[in-house]
């Protein structure tokens, strides 16, 4: 079977054969790239007049020499110079490969990422990597992972199937923040037989008490056909837009739905979505077609 883990293995075991690519996508994509990718919307629904400038980041992945709590620190200055009045991290600061040099504790990345500033705050959620590399939550089967409370400590709010109400310039808006989709892995050892989510979309929503729009955190996308008209737009990550592209289409995706919801701007029936291509690498350190991003969302 053709699997993202078997493919990108593949392609990292053949460096010696194709060293031209190799070199770029082991070391210059991965380690010396950073776009700033941006969008300018007006959802639906959106109100007349509420200007507001998103600033994402996405797929940290943090683990030495591929991304070092230096170079976090790094990525969130630039992000602090490009005006953002909120700033969402969208998951997986845990490390989701073994080819590294050394793991980055909780504690050196949460750090890094307290620098990060913004007039209405730095939001975070977690990804599937934050549960998966978890253990005492994993058999704890829910709760908090090392990754919310090390984001918690340095006074990030983290929102677990959570709602809340900000407002700029007398509009307000809602952000709402899902837990993650793929949080709980099977095994006898865990006492279950499939992956299971701690999502809950419905549950989320129903904390939203007025007409106020809607944006909603989401590490995968696969949720996106669920999401009702009533939210403005969807953010996520989770794919790294396929962490390889050829001609703008990547072999293998992370996602029940392919290539449909792999990257970039998606519209379906009138609801946005928007899918970082991440910043960090999974499973191995490769990263070609598709540079690490920061994202930049003007909405009005």
């Amino acid at each position: 079977m053709f699997t993202r883990r078997g493919f990108l293995q593949t392609l990292g075991g053949g460096f010696a054969s194709f060293a031209a690519l190799g070199s770029y996508a082991f070391a210059i994509e991965p380690l010396a790239r950073l776009n700033i990718a941006r969008y300018t919307l007006t959802p639906p629904g959106w109100t007349p007049g509420l200007k507001l400038r998103v600033v994402a980041l996405a797929d940290l992945h943090a683990c030495e020499p591929w991304m070092p709590a230096s170079r976090i620190a790094s990525i969130c200055a630039q992000a602090n110079d490009l005006g953002g009045d909120i700033t969402v991290l969208l998951g997986d600061y845990a490390s989701g490969m073994n080819l590294v040099t050394r793991y980055v504790h909780s504690s050196e990345w949460s750090k890094a990422l307290a620098t990060l500033k913004a007039p209405l705050g730095v939001h975070a959620i977690m990804g599937n990597h934050d549960w998966w590399e978890d253990r005492t939550a994993q058999k704890n089967g829910g709760g908090e992972t090392f990754g919310h409370r090390a984001l918690s400590n340095v006074g990030i709010a983290v929102h677990s199937n959570r709602a809340i109400r900000l407002e700029k310039d007398g509009h307000g808006f809602w952000l709402a923040g899902l837990e993650d989709q793929l949080a709980l892995l099977p095994g006898k050892k865990w006492g279950r037989r499939s992956m299971t989510g701690l999502d809950d979309l419905d549950g989320t929503l129903a904390q939203v008490s007025d007409n106020a729009p809607v944006i909603l955190l989401a590490h995968e996308p696969d949720i996106f056909p669920e999401v009702p008209a009533r939210v403005s737009l969807t953010l996520s990550g989770h794919t790294h837009g396929g962490q390889v592209r050829f001609a703008g289409l990547a072999p293998v995706v992370p996602s029940r739905f392919g290539d449909r919801y792999a990257y970039g701007h998606i519209v379906e029936e009138d609801r946005s979505l928007i899918v970082s291509g991440g910043l960090g690498c999974s499973i191995a350190p490769i990263r070609f077609g598709v540079p690490p991003e920061i994202v930049v969302i003007d909405l009005g």
